[in-house]
């Protein structure tokens, strides 16, 4: 089973390309979900958040924009946050992994947005940077969350360039503005394949 680790900008087209895979058979593990399902199912984690940064949790619910509020102010908070969730994350993800590889699956993606700069990477046999113009991100992200274009340019240039993804990953499957949603799923899917392929 290949273990393929996806990212990529906001606004790219991540969930194209991974409908492209479940469409082979491929597990998906979206980091992100995982995180926030142990935020209120692992009694651990919340003890650990709790004693390193208080009341943060509401009724068994833990309250993201006041945990928020402390670490993106706080380098040092923020870097405390990270190492306290990451080790659960990666716990999981790896289970998960394990559980995709007894059922027989072709694959498993990782989809992450910082998957190259923490443990998950070592999980990947190979990296896949899904990118697109920054303008038709802008677009893409205005039309799906119905933000400003002056928002929707503010969360594109917080993150890092679609040249830095593609110079860092194994492949790049590139979303161009002349590509249609089926035009672009089935360019994946051959990605994919040819990946799979390689035993």
């Amino acid at each position: 089973m290949k273990v393929i680790g996806i990212t990529g900008p906001t606004g790219a087209g991540k969930t194209t390309a991974l409908n492209a895979l479940t469409a082979l058979g491929g597990e998906i593990i979206d980091a992100d979900a995982v995180y926030h399902e142990l935020t209120e199912t692992s009694a651990p984690l919340r003890q650990e958040l709790t004693a390193r940064f208080g009341s943060v949790y509401q009724d068994g619910h833990l309250e993201r924009k006041k945990l928020g509020a402390v670490v993106f102010q706080d380098p040092l908070a923020l870097e405390a946050l990270n190492a306290i969730t990451h080790k659960y994350i990666n716990a999981a993800v790896s289970q998960r992994i394990a559980q995709a590889r007894e059922e027989g699956r072709p694959a498993a993606a990782i989809d992450a947005i910082a998957l190259l700069e923490g443990a998950l990477r070592d999980f990947c046999d190979c990296t896949v940077a899904v990118v697109a113009p920054e303008e038709v991100r802008i677009r893409r992200i205005m039309a799906r969350e119905g933000i400003s274009e002056d928002y929707a340019r503010l969360r594109v240039q917080a993150q890092k360039s679609s040249a830095w993804f593609a110079q860092h990953c194994d492949y790049t499957l590139e979303n161009t503005e002349a590509d249609s949603a089926q035009d672009f799923a089935l360019r994946a899917k051959e990605l994919f394949q040819r990946i799979i392929a390689q035993g």
